[in-house]
């Protein structure tokens, strides 16, 4: 019997195209998992080819959802001035009767939308609910993923203020988000400007180890919820410490990244995301509650929607038969 597997290019799981909505559903969903002691996931781990650069292996498994398998995904913040794609890499699913290769897919479209929406469920339960504004600091792919989720999240969103340290990239991003969404989008003529007005914060410019953070505590409203995507680089530890409540996606990949040098001056998370969403840790209990949830980016994450993307493509008849 011959056996084969799915290959899906970026071209092809682009043309999938799940819908945002059904991404922060599928959310959720996989953090009660993750709440509740049903899933499998040890922290990602990696290697480092060059100063800056890094290979990460993210293996997971949600038994609910039918899903087991691993990505592979780099990073090279240097490819941007190649020409090439700063983040990179495959997501591998695996039969979970008998183990087997179902597919291979690019990782690109993913990453970034599978961030936003679990991004999303955070800012549901820790954002007021009436929030207006939003500040998207990093204009790159994950700041438009991130205002494409939080717009569905919040439909009452009505200002957009964003900043890029590339003024081009800030001025490309304003016209499109505005043109693909009709919202107001402000290009704020720095970091301060944009936190200062903002409901909700998401920063997104890159994760170092050892960064120069800019954020400060009284820059932040008493009623704001931050969502860095990029770990502690924009937010001092000081405003960190302000935050009412402060949580992770994953208390252990957080301690983990702790023993090789990454929140060095981070404060101890108060628990993580799928403890709120089961209740066993309380989300937003008052409109003055300044909180933060750190998005470190975990592998059940991937591996739920990826086999989304699967059934999807599958059904759809997209993508490649490869044999094995």
């Amino acid at each position: 019997m011959s056996q084969e597997l799915l290959y899906l290019s970026r071209t092809d799981v682009e043309k999938v195209a799940l819908p945002m909505a059904e991404m922060i559903v599928a959310m959720e969903a996989v953090f009660r998992e993750k709440g509740e002691g049903r899933t499998e996931m040890p922290p990602k781990f990696g290697i480092h080819p060059a100063p800056g650069a890094y290979l990460n292996a993210m293996p997971a498994r949600v038994a609910s959802a039918g899903a087991v398998g691993i990505k592979w995904v780099s990073i090279f913040a240097e490819n941007l001035g190649r020409g090439l794609p700063a983040i990179s890499g495959l997501v591998i699913l695996n039969d979970p009767e008998n183990g087997l290769p179902l597919a291979a897919m690019d990782c690109i479209w993913l990453t970034a939308e599978r961030t936003a929406a679990a991004s999303a469920v955070a800012a549901k339960y820790l954002a007021r609910k009436d929030a207006e504004s939003l500040a998207i600091i990093g204009c790159g792919a994950q700041g438009r993923s991130h205002l494409a989720a939080m717009l569905v999240q919040f439909p009452g969103l009505r200002r957009v203020l964003a900043y890029d340290r590339v003024s081009a990239t800030l001025a490309r991003y304003a016209a499109e988000m505005h043109a693909a969404f009709g919202v107001e989008v402000v290009a704020a003529p720095d970091t301060e400007s944009a936190v200062r007005e903002a409901d909700i914060i998401v920063t997104a410019v890159g994760t170092l180890k050892k960064p120069t953070p800019v954020i400060q505590a009284e820059w932040i409203k008493p009623s704001a919820f931050c969502m860095p995507v990029d770990y502690d680089c924009l937010f001092t530890s000081e405003a960190i410490q302000a935050m009412d409540l402060f949580y992770t996606d994953d208390v252990a990949q957080m301690e983990y990244y702790r023993t090789i040098g990454y929140f060095r001056t981070t404060p101890a998370v108060h628990g993580d995301l799928g403890q709120v969403v089961t209740g066993k840790k309380p989300g937003r209990t008052r409109p003055d509650q300044r909180t933060m949830a750190m998005h470190l980016g975990i592998a059940i994450e991937d591996v739920v929607t990826a086999q989304r993307i699967y059934r999807k493509a599958v059904a759809e008849g997209i993508g490649t038969r490869l044999p094995l």
